[in-house]
């Protein structure tokens, strides 16, 4: 019984991961549609993406929630709007405030790198032998795992696989036993990753992060002043 119920749990963990996937991806083009046509400004790609992420944070179908399909929608979207965690407790009482739910790394254009001139003034100038400026971005998702005991026992089989922890634990279907997992994989997280996941992870706060890109060509001028500040979007480390 015990290992039919890890096997269901498990499976159904690993679905709504591989649907948070399809939206982050969904997520992220958002981003960039909304950012193409509005200087690559950081604020409106966060609510896109935040916006079209939602629904993997809380679902809409909660009786907590009321009226239609787009006031629900909204009030998650609120709930969530400032990238941040706050509204998620853990077993202790306490709040993961703090805790970014997206980091967007505008990949291109970059400064110094990219020509100021051409990326303000001539971004969209094929006709004179140059390619228009393309919006790249670059997005990992800090996908929260639902499913009470399989979040723990996934997190600590990911950070296993990747190296980032060996898994040195009780074997939750066979108290008498200790499991043990050090295997390493050719896969691995960018620094600034692998650190904040084992950090989460320690903390009990089990998320996954999920990374993906996308890329569109510019159809306004890019603010260059914006980029300068900070080429990554708030709450984005600046080593990524």
């Amino acid at each position: 019984m015990p290992l039919t119920l890890f096997v269901v749990l498990g499976c159904i963990q690993l679905f709504m991961l591989l649907q948070a996937k399809l939206m982050a991806q969904y997520a992220i083009y958002q981003a960039a549609r909304m950012g193409s046509v509005s200087n690559g400004r950081c604020d409106i790609m966060l609510h896109a993406a935040i916006l079209s992420f939602s629904p993997a944070l809380r679902s809409l179908f909660s009786r907590q929630l009321g009226g239609s399909a787009g006031v629900r929608m909204a009030t998650v979207f609120n709930e969530f709007k400032n990238n941040d965690y706050n509204t998620f407790g853990n077993a202790a009482g306490g709040s993961w405030s703090g805790d970014s739910i997206v980091w967007i790394v505008r990949e291109q254009p970059r400064f110094p790198g990219t020509n100021v001139n051409r990326a303000r003034n001539r971004w969209d100038s094929p006709l004179t032998g140059g390619n228009p400026v393309r919006l790249e971005l670059r997005a990992i998702f800090w996908s929260p795992l639902r499913i009470p005991f399989a979040d723990w026992v996934f997190s600590r089989m990911a950070l296993a696989h990747l190296g980032l922890q060996p898994y040195r634990a009780v074997n939750p279907l066979a108290p008498t036993q200790t499991a043990a997992w050090a295997r390493d994989t050719t896969f691995s997280l960018d620094n600034p990753i692998a650190a904040e996941y084992l950090r989460r992870v320690n903390a009990r706060h089990y998320v996954y992060p999920i990374e993906v890109t996308y890329t569109m060509r510019m159809m306004s001028p890019v603010m260059v002043s914006d980029f300068t500040r900070s080429q990554n979007c708030a709450r984005t480390p600046g080593s990524l």
